[in-house]
């Protein structure tokens, strides 16, 4: 195979490696973003509670505390999983994203081990260019 061949599916490899580097840091921006939602979200929930412990007409020692509590505890709940579901599936996709990396950079050194076997092939093609 010409040097040129070789040279060709390195480059092919170093753009899927940079197509998929560029999705990875894609993912990272959004695992990012999912544990700032989460902290906002337990912000608010905070602020919620004690809203609603202080709060005149449902607040702690009324009979619709209970009630209020229960109901804000299941929506918290509910986003917390919600968030939860988005960062495990962000984590699977990174995951298959890595592997992807890993297997791209393992054709490339395959590659590039060719590469240079071809150009000292071509080198030594001829004889040892002793001059007896």
């Amino acid at each position: 195979m010409a040097v040129s061949n070789f040279h060709e599916m390195l480059c092919f490899y170093v753009k899927q490696k940079s197509m998929v580097t560029a999705k990875l840091s894609d993912i990272q921006m959004k695992q990012l973003a999912a544990t700032k939602t989460q902290a906002t979200k337990q912000q608010e929930y905070n602020a919620q509670l004690s809203a609603l412990y202080y709060d005149e007409e449902f607040g702690y020692g009324t009979d619709e505390y209970s009630e209020m509590l229960v109901i804000l505890q299941s929506d918290h709940e509910f986003e917390m999983a919600n968030l939860t579901n988005w960062e495990s599936q962000l984590e699977l996709e990174k995951e298959c994203l890595e592997t992807q990396l890993n297997e791209i950079q393992a054709y490339e050194n395959s590659w590039t081990k060719m590469l240079n076997a071809a150009i000292k092939n071509g080198f030594a093609y001829g004889g040892g260019g002793g001059g007896k």
